[in-house]
């Protein structure tokens, strides 16, 4: 009743609005970035995202190519499902058979691409302290939660993946149907010799990981329980998300093999023509 009172004028609401200036909450984004309280050591001045974001919430970032990408898992019980689109062409998108197929390899880990489905590189992991990573499940949707938890729309308490994916995507003009499978950080799942997905659960408290962005990209993040999540109640702990320019680093990448040499090629030659073309244009 004293809040209604408090807002129950135009003046009144105003002056209310006004009062929460400077208020920070666990579930906001940090502006500008760089007063975000424990950078990584050197970064402040360089940073461009930092965030941190509750279980069953989402967010999403435009980031320059040569980003530095860290998520972390603050109380080891996050499921960072991630999805990225090439900014400057966002029909061109993350491909999670690619990415698991081009290297040989279905278990992430640092070194590993996060592959487009022109076949260039959205993003590298280039650290990786959990272990326990997803590239064959996707992400929840609501029929799922709904039978595990008995809810799983946007505003629930135990909103599915997909869910919170279509609203992140809406943001950057995005729809539904542009939704392409989702990868997974900080919930493992392996194969059995009969083929049956396991859970392997979280690494525990404070496991990060980093990606480095090739191409610009739109992230979409959606921080919910992983499909498999053997716990019957929606425990998905928060996400710390922090960003910063690292271009220089591209200049010395974690992975010698093949396949990944040639779609790093691929990506600059289509960056070079992607800039090319800006120039010719000024």
């Amino acid at each position: 009743m004293t809040e209604t009172l408090a807002t129950a004028t135009t003046h009144a609401a105003r002056a209310h609005a006004r009062a929460q200036a400077g208020t920070v909450t666990d579930a906001m984004p940090i502006v500008p970035a760089s007063s975000w309280p424990a950078p990584p050591s050197g970064r402040a001045a360089s940073m461009t995202w930092a965030e941190t974001v509750p279980g069953g919430r989402y967010t999403s970032k435009v980031l320059a190519r040569g980003t530095r990408l860290r998520l972390r898992d603050v109380h080891g019980t996050a499921c960072a499902n991630i999805l990225l689109f090439r900014a400057d062409a966002p029909h061109e998108r993350l491909n999670v058979a690619d990415t698991v197929k081009v290297p040989w390899q279905a278990y992430l880990g640092v070194g590993h691409p996060l592959l487009s489905d022109q076949g260039r590189v959205l993003a590298t992991i280039v650290a990786d302290t959990s272990g326990r990573h997803d590239a064959l499940c996707g992400t929840t949707h609501v029929a799922g939660n709904t039978a595990k938890y008995g809810e799983g729309s946007l505003h629930s308490s135990s909103p599915a993946g997909r869910e919170l994916f279509t609203v992140a995507a809406a943001k950057h003009n995005l729809q539904s149907r542009d939704l392409p499978p989702s990868l997974s950080f900080f919930h493992g799942v392996r194969v059995e010799e009969d083929g049956s997905l396991v859970s392997t659960g979280n690494a525990g408290p404070g496991a990060v990981v980093d990606l480095l962005i090739h191409l610009p990209v739109i992230a979409l993040i959606a921080n919910t329980a992983h499909p498999l999540d053997p716990n019957p109640e929606f425990t998905t702990g928060s996400l710390e998300v922090l960003a910063w320019r690292a271009p220089g680093e591209l200049n010395s990448l974690p992975n010698t093999d093949p396949e990944y040499q040639r779609a790093v090629l691929n990506t600059d030659d289509a960056w070079a023509a992607a800039t090319s073309e800006t120039e010719i244009r000024r």
